[in-house]
């Protein structure tokens, strides 16, 4: 029995000594076998594999595994023979040319082609074929295309070439008829469509590309809803659903579902921070946190919060050092603990930048607030990609933070992905006061520098102006605005009042945040004016006939309090802008003032208040030319047709030196409350416009102007349209006064 177990052993252990042998055998030279287009040096170091190291399972995987994640080979086998590893390799055809059969738009060829994997002069591979067939796909949905059908063929050239071919039926473009908001969504639908990018189908739209179905469109316009409500205390809102449903053929109900949920609202806020940090430098901060208390749930306000501390601690110089905000919810309260903490000291070894093919390097490096060779901060960090995101260069901005090699560095890897950034828009409009059109081309990143171009054609029925600017927006690095704008304008008074002035020059100037939430802009304005007249003119009017040349100093003051630009509930706007005269033959000095706050009275309202002051006058004895004087935007009050109040020469009103209005505005959500493309409000203006330098006589007893009504707005299917419905209060016997007034736009 013994005997028998002792022979088992034998066995096993012979056995085991023959596995050994086979699985620790090594080699000493490597044959490639089957290679034509790719050298048998590249693929020895494409396979990784070394000579004189013992060789198992898992190294012979691993050198399969590398050959084959190249894409070059359709099929490797290994043999090791005599201490010599042969590697036999067929290779996959080489794909001579891509043709994409039924697309003559460039622009969506192009497109395609960035979203593919395989390209002209790659290995051909047909699991990376099927792949790009569902990218093509996407991308045609993304263009609009939902419909579209692919077929693919290839045709063999021999010598192991390819031709690959789609055969792309692109059917009709995806058209938006009807874009529905579903749910508790509190606001109305006019609102909403406000804020999101996408918009109804219009036959007359034939320049917007916003009217049609896009996929990455649609998740923009989420976020922009879920924002949105964010920002007005939302905190719960759920945007459940975003879907197209289909109508017709090619016609589709672009269908948004909110949940509002219950509205939040700030409780306690506080700082968690290290005894090194001086408090007395955070008593803006808590300043700030009094302000907020109670007031609604803001991501906004919590970011300004976030910026502010983040810039303590940048000007008290800690290095390393990270905040973050932890939000603690009872019931429909939200408390904020903003903690500030050191983290582990490292150094920027080295930040990579890829996938900017348009865009100069320069631009992107100029946004980082953080350099190679500073130590790392993650504050900066987060700021230098917000700053790239801010650009609107970019469809996506990723960034990645990599450990060098002796633990003490950091790789930044920022990763880019560019869309296009031009623009042409058009419109119309018409109403009560007249009718307007406006053609524009804008690009935001020229040859790929940053630089913006705008260029503006506004005609009317009597003025055409034509602009165009070009705006760096970081010269030099300085965070600094920098722009030029060429003008020339035509105001064709001739029939009404006896005039016409003709109006050439060019400003240039900078604009800068000099404190925060306020702008400082300086810059100068050059104009040739020539001003003509006729026999209707007044004698003082036509003494105005001539040339002349201005050249002004121009200065803006513009502190913003709001809490968001776009559909602003709370906060104020205020702005004084002065015109010093350099060289100028009437040395006329113009400056206005303007303030307006925000406020909710109650539940869903809107209320603001507005104030506007203006004077325009000469320095010295000259009076002020016809083109500077003063008139009062008609949208400041209603009720009085437009340039048709105060003092007035024989049968023309002239404008006055100096205007001032008042206005008060107040939404009435109660009004049609299920009428979502309704909005109501209810108005109070006040105004006056009064100084004649030419002619004291003129002025008169310069009554004040007022008027109270209630204003609509509504989305038609053509357009936003708005109309009011005034009655003037007090006013002067010349003033010419407009009960209703309407007007409707529409873009192309």
């Amino acid at each position: 029995m013994l005997k028998f177990f002792l022979n088992i052993a034998k066995i096993i252990l012979l056995y085991f000594c023959l596995i050994i042998n086979v699985y620790a055998e090594n080699f000493s030279e490597i044959k490639v076998n089957g290679n034509e287009r790719i050298t048998a040096e590249t693929i020895i170091v494409f396979s990784q594999a070394n000579k004189n190291t013992d060789i198992n399972e898992d190294n012979l995987n691993n050198i399969l595994k590398n050959l084959y994640n190249t894409n070059f080979f359709k099929d490797v086998s290994l043999e090791i023979k005599d201490q010599v590893l042969f590697i036999n390799v067929t290779e996959q055809p080489l794909i001579q040319s891509i043709f994409f059969n039924g697309i003559k738009s460039q622009r969506i060829i192009d497109a395609i082609q960035e979203s593919i994997i395989l390209k002209d002069r790659s290995s051909f591979n047909e699991i990376i074929l099927k792949q790009d067939r569902e990218r093509i796909l996407n991308e045609l949905q993304n263009q609009g295309y939902y419909f579209a059908k692919i077929d693919t063929t290839i045709t063999d050239l021999g010598e192991n070439k390819i031709n690959l071919n789609y055969d792309i039926d692109l059917g009709g473009k995806s058209k938006i008829k009807k874009i529905t908001f579903t749910g508790d969504k509190i606001y109305k639908d006019r609102k909403l469509r406000g804020i999101i990018v996408s918009e109804e189908y219009k036959f007359w739209k034939i320049i917007s590309g916003r009217k049609y179905l896009n996929a990455e469109v649609i998740k923009l316009d989420q976020s922009l809803l879920k924002k949105f409500y964010l920002n007005q205390g939302y905190f719960n809102v759920q945007i459940n659903s975003s879907f197209a449903k289909l109508l017709s053929n090619n016609e589709f109900e672009l269908v948004f579902n909110i949940q509002a949920n219950e509205k939040y609202f700030f409780e306690n806020l506080d700082i968690k921070m290290s005894d090194d940090y001086n408090k007395e430098n955070f008593v803006k901060i808590f300043d700030l946190f009094a302000d907020l208390k109670g007031e609604e749930y803001s991501i906004i306000a919590i970011d300004r919060i976030l910026e502010r501390i983040d810039e303590i601690i940048i000007s008290e110089q800690f290095e390393s050092i990270k905040s973050k905000v932890n939000q603690i919810v009872k019931g429909n309260k939200i408390s904020l603990m903003f903690e500030i903490e050191e983290s582990e000291k490292f150094f920027v070894q080295r930040i990579n930048i890829f996938g900017n093919n348009v865009t100069d390097e320069k631009v992107i490096r100029n946004q980082l607030e953080i350099d190679e060779g500073d130590p790392f901060n993650e504050i900066l960090q987060k700021k230098s990609i917000n700053n790239l995101k801010s650009l609107n260069f970019f469809k996506t901005v990723k960034s990645e933070i990599l450990t060098s090699e002796n633990d003490q560095d950091k790789i930044i890897n920022i990763t880019v992905e560019e869309k296009p950034t031009g623009e042409i828009m058009a419109g119309a409009g018409v109403g009560t006061s007249g009718s307007t059109m406006l053609f524009g081309v804008k690009e935001n990143n020229f040859l790929g520098r940053g630089i913006g171009l705008n260029s503006q054609l506004k005609l009317s029925e009597e003025d055409i102006k034509g602009t165009f600017s070009v705006n760096n927006k970081n010269f030099r690095n300085s965070d600094k605005d920098v722009y030029l704008t060429l003008e020339a304008t035509e105001i064709d008074k001739l029939t009404d009042s006896g005039y016409r002035t003709n109006k050439n020059g060019f400003e240039i100037g900078t604009k800068f945040e000099y404190f925060d939430d306020f702008r400082l802009g300086i810059g100068t304005s050059n104009y040739y004016e020539k001003i003509s007249t006729n026999s209707s003119a007044s004698t003082r009017q036509q003494q105005q006939k001539g040339h002349y040349w201005d050249s002004f100093l121009n200065l803006d003051f513009i502190q913003d309090k709001r809490n968001q630009r776009f559909q602003t509930s709370r906060g104020f706007l205020s702005r004084y802008s002065v015109d010093l005269p350099i060289l100028s033959d009437t040395n006329s000095f113009i400056n206005q003032y303007s303030y307006k706050y925000f406020t909710e009275l109650y539940e869903e309202n809107i209320s603001s208040i507005g104030i506007t002051l203006g004077s325009a006058f000469s320095l010295d004895d000259h009076d002020i030319k016809l083109s500077e004087r003063l008139f009062i935007p008609s949208g400041r009050l209603r009720g009085f047709e437009a340039g048709k109040v105060g003092p007035k020469d024989g049968n023309d009103f002239i404008g006055g030196n100096y205007m001032a209005t008042i206005n008060f505005t107040t939404t009435l959500p109660q009004l049609l409350p299920n009428s979502q493309n309704i909005d109501t409000v209810l108005f109070l203006d006040v105004a006056n416009l009064w100084g004649v330098d030419y002619d004291s006589s003129i002025d008169g007893e310069s009554i004040v102007k007022s008027s109270v009504g209630v204003g609509l707005d509504w989305f038609t299917p053509i357009g936003p349209l708005s109309f009011s419905l005034a009655q003037p209060i007090t006013k002067d016997t010349k003033d010419v006064t407009e009960s209703f007034r309407f007007n409707i736009g529409t873009s192309f």
